[in-house]
């Protein structure tokens, strides 16, 4: 799927221009004809970018601009307009748009700059990392990293990725059967020693005592389950 772009313009003449010339690129297009209908529609989709003319209807673009920063929506903006004026352009950039341009324009330029920003925004875009806390386990599922205690511990890529899916799957009774398919990736028939020595190898790590352990448990005759263990 491409990216999606809302373009906010009150011309049908430019909308239908831009709109054609976006969609060519290979991305996928939305339209509000005023300020209001952004507004409405920047809080309810996703949008990669917002292309927005500044002189529309009902709300003018900067007052839009200003309107989805305080509210912490940070998709990047192109502002559109007819007026070359240094002062739009300085407070536009201020309001927190990513770029400006001014008619008359060639949708081409439109295309290339919408593309340079998306690259330049993914680029500087902050990774959010996704984290489950188990009692003093933390597991940071994006970064392949995790903590015990705040102290920071070491794993190989197939450790980590058995710790990360016992904990996604945390309270439940898991086979050696189905960790492996999952885990690894294919049905490693007739042989469960190796998750047997994988679980081996974490409790060393995230067990205050490996022999007797307090988050990864063996059901025995079934497999393993790691507990929901709440920390006091």
């Amino acid at each position: 799927m491409g990216k999606n772009i809302l373009i906010v313009e009150d011309e049908q003449s430019i909308v239908t221009l831009v709109s054609f010339h976006v969609n060519k690129a290979g991305f996928q297009t939305d339209v509000a004809y005023d300020g209001e209908e952004a507004i409405r529609k920047a809080e309810t989709n996703d949008y990669d970018l917002i292309v927005l003319d500044i002189m529309i209807p009902k709300m003018d673009g900067l007052e839009v601009c200003k309107y989805l920063r305080n509210r912490q929506i940070d998709t990047p903006i192109l502002f559109l307009t007819a007026v070359d004026d240094e002062f739009d352009r300085v407070l536009g950039l201020e309001l927190g748009a990513d770029d400006y341009l001014t008619k008359p324009f060639s949708p081409r330029e439109v295309v290339a700059r919408i593309k340079a920003i998306l690259r330049r925004t993914n680029q500087e875009k902050p990774v959010h990392y996704q984290s489950i806390h188990i009692g003093q386990l933390t597991i940071y599922t994006d970064r392949y990293e995790a903590t015990f205690d705040g102290e920071g511990l070491s794993f190989t890529r197939k450790e980590f990725e058995l710790l990360a899916y016992l904990a996604k799957h945390r309270g439940i009774v898991l086979s050696r059967e189905q960790l492996l398919e999952n885990v690894w990736n294919y049905d490693f028939a007739g042989d469960t020693r190796i998750v047997d020595v994988h679980i081996s190898r974490l409790r060393e790590k995230i067990e205050p005592s490996p022999k007797d352990p307090v988050y990864i448990k063996t059901i025995h005759g079934i497999g393993y389950k790691l507990e929901d263990v709440v920390e006091e």
